[in-house]
Formats: C-alpha cells, structure tokens, sequence
C-alpha cells in the first residue's frame, strides 16, 4: 500500500512542478486561439475548462489505463515506477506538446504538426500511420466494451439472447460512433462526457479504497523488485508496450487537437493537456495496484491479464454491487468515449490531408462512412471469430508507443527552433525510440514472426540503444542549425 501511496503522490507533485516546468519552457502567451479565430460551430467551438479537461480526460483514457495496466500488473509491483515516471516525465509532456503545438498551428491534426517540425516525407508516413491507428483504436474501442457488456449481462443471470450477443452491441456502439463523428464536437462529446467523466474518476477513487480495505495483504515495490511475469516475459521493452496509455500513448498525439481546437486560451494547456495525462496515470496506477493486491500475478495471468473478466472481477471485490454499476458506466463508457473521438480524429486527420471542408455536410458524410466502415469490418471479424483482438490490441500497442516517439521528436525540434531548453522532450523521445525499436526487434507479431528474433534480447537490446543513439544523433545534428538562427513562432 505504502509504494502505492508514495507513488500516487509523485504523480500529484509532478504536476505541479515538472508540469509548470514544461508550460514555462513552451512559453503560452495571449495570442488568439484557433477555437476564437476560426469558431467554425463544428470542430472549433470555444468551451469551458472544466469540460476540456473532462473531455481530454475520456478522449485519451479507454481500454488503455484499465486493460493494460492490469497486464502490466502480471510484472508486479515494478509496474508502478513506469506509470509514475512514465506519466510525469514522457506521457504528460507528450500530451502537452501534442496539444499546444497543434493550437499554435490553427488546431491541425497530428500528422500535419509532426510535418511542420519534422519534414514532409514525416508527414506522409503520420497521415498514413495516424489513420490506421486511429482505426485500430476506434475497433479496439468498441470491441473491448461490446465483450464487457456481455460479461456483464452472463454474470447477471442474464438469458435474454440479444443481451448477451456481442454482434448486437457492437451494432449499437458504431451506431452511436457514426453520430459522434459525423455531428458537431459540442452536441453529443460536449455534453455528455463530462458526466463520464465525473463516472470514471469515481469509479478509480472505488478501486483504491476498496483495494486498500480489502485485507489482502500489500506487495511493496522495494520488497518485490523484480520481474514477477509468470510467463518469465522481459520487463524490457514488453511492459513499456503493454502499459502505453496509462504512462505515454501516440494515440493521445491524434485526440488532443480536438481539444486544441476548443481552448480560449494558451493557459489552459498546463491543466487540460498534462493535467489531463496525470489523471489518466493515476487511474492507471490505481488498476495496476487492485490488480496486484487483489488477484495477483497469477491469477491475472490465469485471467489472460487485463480483459472484461479481470475488469469485472476487481470491480465486485472492491465495491460489490455497486462496483458492478460503476463498471457499466465507467468501464463501458470510457473506451467508447475514446472509441468515438478516435474516429473523428481519422476524419479530421482526412479532411487535413486532402484540405477538405468539414463545414459541409455532405463532405464530412462521404469520410465517415469508408472510415466507419473499415472498423465495422474489423470489429464484426473479431465479433464473429475471424479475428483475433489479442493481435490488433497488440499492433495498436506497438503503433501507440512508435508515434509517440515521433511526436516527442517534433516538440523536441520546435523547441530547438524557439532556441528553448529541448531535453524535456528529448530524454523521452530517445527512452521511447529504444523502447519501440527493441519491441520490434523481439515481439512474435513483428520481426519475432522469425523465430531467431522472437524474445531475442541479445540482438533487440543492441538493436534498440544504436537506432536511439541514430535517432539522438541526427536530432543534435539538425537542432545545431538553428543555434544561430531567429526563433520561428
């Protein structure tokens, strides 16, 4: 409980300290903002605070901080210092420049930011990279809850056939994702996730009480740090992967523009786009932690790690009955909160690309339905048995942490633009190269489909330090031109 709590704490003091270090590096001013410039009444909409941080908050946290923290947790209790560290040092900073970058540039989308800083052959590879993300995660987004509520309605006793038919909800939840995408950002997104919102951070605050009065004796960090996968899989890179959205995710990268769009002022940065990020590690840490303490590692293992079972499971332990409900509307609500927006985000990232007008509807309905359509098709497969989900979780997780590499690259570059201090971004954008390049390396769904490479660390762990000692390299070598130069607003 104790490393729990210390963590916990980390996380809250790092945002007031790293988190304003960062802000006060990027250097907000009181220029106009996109949201009051533009103000277009469908993706630029001026909203409040509170919401944009609410909305951030559900747009990055789905399956992410609650299904792969629990994977992580099958390491044990060294998962903890990745979320913690991970969080304040890389997964906030990643979010912060992913957002402040795209308001500074009228709210463009990922792809189009990571061109402006990193060269146009980078922006061609994000525009493709970032769709078929985007994709993954809306898929991965209704799969996930589809199968939640499933075990849900089984669990209840439940034996009405179309309540505990997975065809039937993911109907349901892609119809709901072809309004959300289609219809202004304040309609459905603006008024509803809030209230989600408000639903998820209540549901984490049910998990860590209930886990910390629950009797079961605490594994510490300090007494079990050590790799405790049942499986003996390495900590280095597969829990640097497996926990992505609950300490850095490039998919957060294509959600914060939504909000970049929305923000009255450069201000609000520090609180919606790192504060938005803290509260993600702490429900991610809260997770890890019930993981551990309740089932431990091996009986998530047993389980398959983090899935609707484990879910459920750890939600009746720690508030019976009413753990139940939370999950509906927590655990439920979030990934598809995050389902939604990552969609919308595949339009927008579109509609750059092209240089298409999403004030016309009729424009925006001809990207929805090829968009919608690929996920309905990958959904449904994996619906009806044709597809696994383990393997499109596991390339989801592996894109996630390469883009936010190549997002961290770019606020590393605009910051040796503005003549700014750079390492903030750069620590974590060679941590992440080496990170996603080992995975590569050793991973059975990349080059480990060669049985040589698969687990192999005596060639992926070389492999990883030398292509981010390149990446690092080639960075010095391109910001050394700009020492001399004037500073590019």
């Amino acid at each position: 409980m104790f490393s729990f709590l210390i963590c916990l704490a980390i996380l809250v003091v790092g945002y007031f300290t790293y988190g304003k270090l960062v802000d006060q590096t990027f250097g907000p001013d009181d220029r106009e903002t996109p949201a009051v410039a533009i103000n277009d009444g469908v993706d630029y909409v001026v909203l409040p605070q509170w919401k944009l941080f609410l909305i951030q908050l559900l747009n990055i946290a789905g399956l992410g901080p609650i299904f792969g923290a629990l994977s992580g947790a099958m390491w044990g209790p060294v998962v903890f210092l990745w979320i913690t560290f991970g969080t304040v040092f890389a997964g906030a900073v990643h979010d912060y420049f992913a957002g402040m970058l795209s308001e500074r540039n009228n709210g463009a989308s990922i792809s189009e930011v990571t061109g402006i800083y990193l060269g146009g052959a980078m922006k061609n590879v994000m525009r493709v990279f970032s769709v078929i993300l985007l994709i993954m995660v809306g898929t991965v987004f209704a799969v996930g809850p589809a199968g939640l509520i499933v075990t849900l309605f089984s669990s209840s006793g439940v034996s009405t056939p179309i309540l505990v038919n997975k065809v039937f909800w993911l109907a349901i939840i892609f119809i709901y994702y072809f309004i959300a995408t289609f219809i202004s950002v304040d309609k459905v997104i603006g008024k509803v996730y809030p209230v989600f919102g408000i639903c998820l951070i209540i549901m984490a605050i049910g998990v860590a009480f209930g886990t910390m009065t629950s009797g079961k004796a605490n594994m510490e960090l300090w007494s079990n740090f050590r790799n405790m996968h049942p499986n003996g899989t390495p900590i280095w890179a597969f829990m640097f992967i497996t926990v992505a959205c609950g300490a850095i995710s490039g998919f957060h990268a294509t959600q914060s523009p939504l909000m970049a769009r929305c923000l009255k002022s450069e201000r609000q940065g520090h609180f919606v786009f790192y504060g938005a990020m803290i509260a993600e590690g702490i429900i991610a840490l809260v997770w890890a932690f019930g993981g551990v303490t309740m089932l431990g590692v091996d009986k998530l293992a047993e389980m398959g790690g983090g899935n609707a079972n484990s879910v459920y499971t750890i939600c009746t332990m720690t508030m019976g009955k009413v753990g139940i409900i939370l999950a509906m509307l927590g655990v439920i609500a979030c990934p598809i909160t995050s389902g939604d927006t990552a969609f919308r985000s595949a339009r927008l990232t579109l509609a750059d690309w092209f240089k298409l007008d999403m004030g016309n509807w009729k424009t925006r309905l001809l990207l929805c339905i090829p968009v919608l359509g690929i996920g309905m098709i990958l959904g449904f497969g994996n619906a009806l048995g044709k597809i696994d989900y383990q393997i499109i979780w596991r390339y989801f997780s592996w894109s996630n942490q390469t883009l936010a590499m190549i997002v961290l690259w770019a606020g590393a570059m605009f910051l040796a633009k503005e003549h700014k201090s750079y390492w903030i971004a750069v620590v974590p954008a060679t941590f992440m190269s080496a990170v996603s390049m080992t995975y590569f390396m050793m991973a059975g769904e990349c080059m480990g489909l060669i049985a040589f490479f698969k687990n192999n660390a005596t060639v992926g762990y070389p492999v990883g330090i030398v292509f981010a000692a390149c990446c690092l390299f080639f960075f010095l070598r391109a910001a050394k031109k700009y020492s001399g130069a004037p500073a590019t607003k």
